[in-house]
């Protein structure tokens, strides 16, 4: 398999690279990068591999919030998920619970969570429940607020600002301020919001 890898150690690890890490599902990445490549990749590339996330769920309509986990030992990718709000009308589909139900069953103390937007109170929640080892974070310029929770809980924790994900999230945010509210606090704060 590490001959027919398209990603292998002569690739160049760049933007068009990661954009087909971010699209190809989780199970067949092995099919695509092999584990020199994987293991080239680092705290930033993931980073931008969840912005890219974002960015699938921005085009889609969606909020635009991914993120990637990662196994720390062998750097494989092992789940990844981007804000799923409007595309399927579920509420608490957020880009670290999908990356967590793409992930399944598995050992979370010893993966790293990269999430596009610092987590919400039940991302935060649910992370820490789950026992992940490490959170990094790309973006508390617009969001924050459950960092000292995570770091209370064990979890390491370390913010890697992507420019390019800060730059879409604020960009959302003033093209549908409603949108994220809903994803944040719900309807309920969308119609008091509304009313007042």
């Amino acid at each position: 398999m590490k001959d027919k890898a398209l990603l292998n150690n002569k690739t160049e690890i760049n933007e068009s690279a990661l954009n087909a890490i971010a699209h190809m599902p989780t199970k067949s990445l092995s099919s695509l990068m092999d584990e020199e490549f994987t293991l080239g990749l680092k705290d930033d590339d993931f980073m931008r591999i969840a912005v890219l996330l974002a960015e699938k769920s921005y085009h889609e309509g969606g909020c635009p919030i991914g993120a990637v986990i990662v196994d720390n030992e062998t750097r494989k990718i092992v789940g990844k998920g981007h804000n799923t709000l409007v595309q399927e009308d579920h509420p608490y589909n957020h880009g670290e619970t999908s990356a967590i139900r793409d992930a399944g069953r598995i050992d979370f103390s010893k993966t790293t969570i990269f999430t596009s937007l610092s987590p919400c109170d039940i991302c935060a929640t649910l992370i820490y429940m789950r026992g992940f080892d490490r959170v990094v974070v790309g973006d508390v310029t617009n969001a924050s607020g459950n960092e000292a929770l995570i770091k209370q809980k064990g979890i390491h924790l370390d913010i890697l600002e992507d420019e390019k994900g800060i730059q879409l999230y604020a960009k959302f945010r003033s093209e549908k301020p409603d949108q994220d509210l809903e994803d944040w606090q719900g309807l309920s704060a969308l119609q008091q919001t509304t009313k007042e």
